[in-house]
């Protein structure tokens, strides 16, 4: 028992000592896993605190192209309804026939002046075209049509198929040929127009594309004596009988202008005649000028001879102190002689 006893004691201490060593031990492992869950949290609280201002400027910049997409998607929805309305402009006859004469209307009264054009000036016949073109020396004005058939045309940029497309291409071909046509037989009058007619076009690639792929229509239209014109060529015709007129209007001024340059003619040999009279009366002014001025040098000369004069009390002169010859001159009183001394 004593032996038990003593092993048991041992047991004790050793299991203390152990108690004790596990115990410092958990203490450091307490302390080690403190400062590391520390340390991560304040790693974990930077990343965090980084990552949500890195989100807020994210959905910050997110906000801002959001806003600049409205404002382009709202813009888009507004072209999307003028194009709309472009559109319902364009499939009404009425209202196409409107819109290509107004931008008719719009290059003739830019390029000429009021007086020189007139828009549904109704003809002898009755027909009202969209614009008459006044020409200069009494000429017959130049008819402009503004009509043009864009259903076919609309038909064959709309067109599926190939086919689609070929029936379209003959609709458009038998529209502007009955449109030539009626251009040709209600606004060509003889003697009341020009032999010549404009067919306004209001789109350059339309007016292109009739050039490249319907050219028997345009030799059609010449022969008809139909010009077909684009915005561009209606605006350089429009220059080109601006610069007419205004010739016409110089031409009928000339004999003004005639006229004037004969009375400016007739003022400048007034003048002339005039300026040689003054030049007369300056010259005798000058020759009585000189006569005076050689009496004034007389005058001046006399003056110092006489000056040069010496008087004496017994009535004779003496001589001045240059020795020239004198001549003496005796007063009617007898009293006072005089020497005149002549230096000449």
């Amino acid at each position: 028992m004593a032996e038990l006893l003593k092993i048991q004691a041992e047991m004790q201490g050793r299991i203390t000592a152990m108690a004790e060593v596990f115990g410092a031990r958990q203490s450091e492992l307490n302390q080690a896993i403190s400062q590391r869950l520390d340390g991560m949290s304040q790693r974990v609280s930077s990343t965090i605190t980084e990552q949500t201002k890195s989100t807020h400027e994210n959905l910050q910049r997110l906000q801002e192209r959001l806003a600049v997409i409205d404002a382009a998607q709202n813009n888009i929805q507004t072209l999307a309804k003028d194009v709309v309305g472009l559109q319902a402009i364009l499939s009404n006859k009425q209202t196409r026939g409107a819109f290509g004469q107004s931008r008719m209307e719009t290059i003739v009264a830019d390029g000429l002046p009021m007086g020189a054009y007139a828009f549904q000036q109704t003809l002898s016949n009755g027909s009202r075209p969209d614009c008459t073109i006044r020409m200069p020396n009494g000429a017959p004005p130049l008819v402009i049509d503004a009509k043009f058939p864009l259903e076919a045309w609309n038909a064959i940029r709309d067109a599926g198929s190939p086919e689609a497309a070929k029936i379209a291409g003959q609709q458009f071909r038998r529209d502007l040929e009955i449109h030539i046509r009626d251009i040709s037989e209600k606004y060509l009058i003889q003697g009341e127009t020009q032999e010549t007619a404009f067919l306004f076009v209001p789109s350059e690639s339309i007016f292109a594309e009739i050039h490249e792929n319907f050219e028997p229509l345009v030799q059609k239209a010449h022969r008809a004596r139909i010009v077909i014109v684009s915005p561009s060529l209606l605006m350089l015709s429009i220059q080109v009988i601006q610069a007419v007129l205004k010739d016409q209007r110089m031409r009928a001024q000339a004999h003004l202008i005639q006229g004037e340059v004969a009375l400016l003619m007739d003022d400048l040999g007034r003048l002339d005649e005039r300026v040689r009279k003054l030049q007369g009366h300056f010259a005798m002014a000058q020759k009585d000028i000189d006569m005076v001025v050689t009496s004034a040098d007389k005058l001046t000369k006399r003056g110092a001879k006489i000056e040069a004069l010496e008087f004496e009390a017994g009535g004779e002169a003496t001589p001045a102190r240059d020795e020239t010859p004198a001549k003496s001159v005796e007063s009617r009183t007898g009293l006072l002689k005089l020497r005149v001394v002549d230096e000449e």
